[in-house]
């Protein structure tokens, strides 16, 4: 039976907006894991606070977060499934262009063309980043993911010596990274292969469900998972914690993805995940639309925030003495004005304050 373009359309259109507003079980879990076993009692608030941001997205299905990602689809295509006029990618960037152009739920457009001149907004977040496969079968798996990019601009990679310790080189280059990441996520290791398959193999090993804890009780775990066992250990032992405010959680489970490489090359690759981690996996047979994860909203906690020893700040009455007072970890209740912008806006607000104009008038 052969696979009809609007069903492609519309399932690309469905995950992107079904993962914008829904974690995965298996990442509320992990968090959920995180803010039980927390002592830091700021980096606590911040697991909260992130797990009730994801069930008030959940349930008023409005994006978890400001920044709505770039599109990256990975896709294994079985031959003669098709019954299209539009080529594959044409048919991904039509259900991306569906999605952000919602009415019911507009997603912030992030995508800009001519980026060494013009960087031009395509205004509807196309083209996506697209990896396809050719295999065997009679079905095409997609696996849809929406890239925000403080997690995405933190990306590492180095062609190491073959007898370089990879550890080594990942424990240097995480607290590098800062907390611009948005922490606790998910880190992925691309290993071997060459620079570009390094990459992708870290990019591709972020798509899978979180598992280090079922990992961690297996009696004969591989190398592989021994190592990531490691890494978990010695990263969360760094103290960057959660949103960087300390703590024991920085990541929630590594990844890592090998390949076969040159005898005189060792290519190593990181990305981190962030909080909004946005992957969702579907088959498309020929039958019709994919049928999305129905949403189990029992997974999430009763969780309260107690607000009594929070600084309430009135931005319209702000001072540089008030501000002098906050400390590092200090959570902040804010009324009052607030203006906000995308890193260009950020950049020209600045431009404008260090000039002497003043902030533009609402």
């Amino acid at each position: 039976m052969k696979i009809q373009q609007k069903h492609v359309i519309e399932s690309v259109a469905n995950a992107l907006q079904y993962i914008s507003y829904y974690h995965s079980p298996d990442f509320i879990q992990a968090m959920v894991s995180a803010h039980e076993k927390e002592t830091h009692q700021s980096a606590k608030n911040a697991i909260a606070q992130i797990l009730i941001n994801s069930k008030m997205s959940a349930i008023g299905q409005r994006p978890m977060c400001q920044d709505t990602g770039i599109v990256n689809v990975f896709v294994e295509v079985g031959m003669d499934v098709w019954e299209a006029d539009l080529s594959l990618e044409d048919m991904i960037n039509e259900g991306v262009r569906q999605a952000f152009t919602n009415k019911n739920n507009p997603l912030r457009a992030s995508i800009v063309k001519d980026p060494l001149f013009s960087r031009t907004n395509t205004k509807d977040n196309t083209p996506a980043v697209i990896h396809m496969k050719v295999v065997l079968g009679n079905k095409v798996d997609f696996i849809v993911a929406a890239k925000g990019c403080g997690s995405e601009n933190k990306a590492k990679f180095a062609v190491l010596q073959p007898d370089d310790n990879v550890t080594d080189w990942v424990l240097k280059m995480i607290p590098t990274m800062g907390a611009g990441w948005c922490p606790p996520g998910v880190i992925g290791i691309g290993v071997g292969g060459s620079a570009e398959k390094a990459m992708l193999m870290a990019k591709e090993s972020l798509m899978e469900s979180i598992d280090i804890q079922d990992i961690a009780q297996k009696p004969n775990p591989s190398h592989l998972e021994k190592l990531r066992l490691e890494l978990m250990e010695k990263i969360n032992n760094l103290g960057i914690g959660a949103q960087g405010l300390g703590g024991v959680s920085t990541v929630l489970d590594v990844k890592i993805k090998d390949y076969p490489s040159h005898a005189a090359s060792q290519a190593v690759a990181i990305i981190p995940n962030c909080a909004a981690t946005r992957h969702l996996h579907f088959s498309l047979d020929g039958l019709g639309v994919a049928q999305l994860p129905a949403v189990d909203m029992s997974v999430y906690p009763d969780l309260e925030m107690d607000t009594s020893r929070y600084k309430k700040i009135n931005l319209d009455t702000l001072n540089k003495a008030q501000m002098n007072q906050w400390q590092v970890g200090d959570t902040l209740l804010l009324t009052g004005t607030i203006i906000t912008g995308r890193d260009a806006a950020h950049k020209r607000l600045k431009q404008m304050l260090d000039s002497g104009q003043g902030l533009p008038k609402a």
